[in-house]
């Protein structure tokens, strides 16, 4: 049967099915693990109780959202090899994420007042009384995750509207209430248990995917003589096969700069701060990078490789939407039943990320808002619906955001990515290795941090419209300078308040939880 016939209009009723029974068991999943919460650490860190296997495979699905199965490809398939650089700089960025913070904020967290949440800690960590780190951290949690979580919204929208040839405000519904239910009912362990299934969801579907499109394509020698004869079809075409074509330091920088953003992403950091123990963070680790590697290779393939398949069939008109390639590929490759199955990895990225954020704001809202200003005295119970009715008015605001089809998902993702990454990034780690750092210097680095990210792209344009743009400087992922700025303002804003803080016990509770760390984790790590 020639390629054109196998592309259908609407989904089928076999792929509708596997939705439906996927759906019905994250809510199943959601429903179960509502009879474990009974308080709001419960709801928040599930306890505090999660092994390494769960805690690698819940963080690294909660980072990889729908952009892992969209936005990548997405890239790949339009500028070929060189948008690989994006993931050679988030592999190296968690490695060290998991190396350097992962224990460390472990221990760190729990001591300093069992804290809950990034607002929590830096109270605690900072001995401030005034909560002003608090409260400017919980208004950056709840800016940056409006627009994450409306990223998450869009890639559901755009899935549902491909599989099902639904209309965009409708899929925006269905994809929306899914996420949102169970992690209302269930909380994190809901979040958590899921993310773990979603993960090797999609570890699945990256893996067979391209393989199939290999195999479909006379297998490599046809797939790269496809990709070649592309390459030569267009001088535009000719570094699509060329991971350093046309590579600039400001490609290598602004790529490698995204790992950076790891060490600021509050829903990974709830993580490691929900590890059942220390000593579980290095198998941990392990599952987690393993899993990313072989992810984010094969989003990569999906990208790379489905041009081939494209334009060997010549379907080029049949796919306006180059985020859609990975939906695309699945739904002609594949019958209808593991195509449903490969479909739903996506709906799962966006599950993952979208619950896990969704219940970070929520957390920030009922921890450091309500029961802070409000209720202090508020019971567990009315804790965990306060928190379940902020994940409501959350994903409201960021359907609202969501409701623009045109959004391109990686530019969404970036913006918040990049505001997590320099508003927090610099502040956790010099907490867990500067011992003088104090609560002026953490508020100078998320403000400074924070503004940088939001004025970059602006001041940029404007330098640029003057002609001031020298070796493509303003052209930079705005992480990256902002990260820089950060830091700065951290160090310099602590020594020259060191004389209005009580040092010494900021010190020696630093050296507290130092000490520690080296005894519980040192020996195994």
């Amino acid at each position: 049967m020639d390629v054109m016939q196998t592309v259908q209009e609407g989904a089928s009723i076999t792929t509708t099915t596997t939705f439906i029974i996927y759906i019905l068991f994250m809510l199943g999943v959601g429903i179960y693990a509502a009879r474990f919460t009974r308080s709001l650490s419960d709801f928040i860190l599930g306890g505090r109780r999660l092994g390494s296997f769960v805690t690698g495979l819940s963080a690294s699905a909660s980072d990889m959202s729908g952009w892992l199965l969209m936005g990548l490809p997405g890239a790949l398939y339009t500028s070929g090899l060189c948008e690989s650089w994006i993931a050679i700089g988030l592999t190296i960025g968690a490695y060290f994420n998991w190396k350097l913070v992962a224990g460390r904020l472990r221990i760190y967290t729990e001591h300093a007042k069992n804290s809950l949440t990034l607002p929590d800690y830096f109270v605690a960590r900072f001995d401030d009384t005034k909560h002003i780190t608090s409260l400017l951290a919980s208004v950056i949690i709840l800016f940056f995750f409006v627009i994450y979580c409306g990223a998450g919204m869009v890639s559901s929208a755009k899935l549902f509207t491909q599989t099902f040839n639904m209309d965009y405000q409708n899929a925006l519904y269905i994809g929306a209430a899914a996420t949102i239910f169970y992690v209302f009912i269930g909380g994190f362990l809901a979040v958590s248990w899921t993310d773990t299934i979603q993960a090797t969801l999609m570890l699945f579907a990256l893996f067979v995917t391209p393989i199939m499109v290999i195999t479909s394509l006379g297998g490599f020698d046809g797939t790269m003589e496809a990709l070649q004869s592309y390459a030569l079809s267009a001088p535009e075409h000719a570094g699509f096969n060329n991971l350093f074509y046309g590579v600039s330091w400001v490609v290598v920088l602004s790529s490698l700069a995204w790992g950076l953003g790891y060490m600021g992403q509050p829903h990974i950091l709830v993580r490691f701060m929900a590890a059942s123990s220390v000593k579980a963070i290095p198998n941990a680790r392990r599952v987690s990078i393993s899993w990313m590697f072989i992810c984010l290779l094969g989003a990569c393939l999906v990208g790379y490789i489905g041009k081939a398949y494209i334009i060997s069939n010549n379907l080029e008109s049949l796919l306006p939407d180059q985020e859609k390639i990975f939906v695309f590929c699945a739904q002609n490759l594949f019958n209808p039943w593991i195509a449903g199955i490969l479909l739903s990895a996506i709906l799962a990225a966006v599950m993952s990320t979208l619950s896990c954020q969704l219940l970070v704001a929520s957390s920030t809202l009922t921890e450091d808002f309500y029961k802070r200003y409000f209720r202090k005295k508020a019971s567990q119970k009315e804790l965990v619906w306060c928190g379940r009715f902020m994940i409501v008015l959350v994903s409201f605001i960021a359907f609202l955001l969501a409701m623009n089809e045109n959004s391109v998902i990686l530019d969404l993702v970036g913006y918040a990515w990049a505001g997590f990454g320099a508003s927090f990034g610099p502040v956790v780690l010099f907490s867990l290795f500067m011992r003088r750092m104090n609560k002026y210097g953490a508020f100078a680095g998320m403000l400074f941090g924070a503004l940088t990210v939001i004025l970059w792209s602006n001041i940029g344009a404007t330098m640029k419209s003057f002609g001031f743009d020298l070796f493509g400087f303003w052209d930079v992922y705005s992480l990256f300078p902002a990260f820089i700025v950060s830091s700065i303002a951290i160090y310099v804003v602590s020594l020259l308040t060191i004389k209005s803080e009580n040092t010494k016990n900021l010190t020696k509770f630093y050296d507290e939880l130092n000490a520690e760390y080296k005894e519980r984790l040192g020996a195994i790590d």
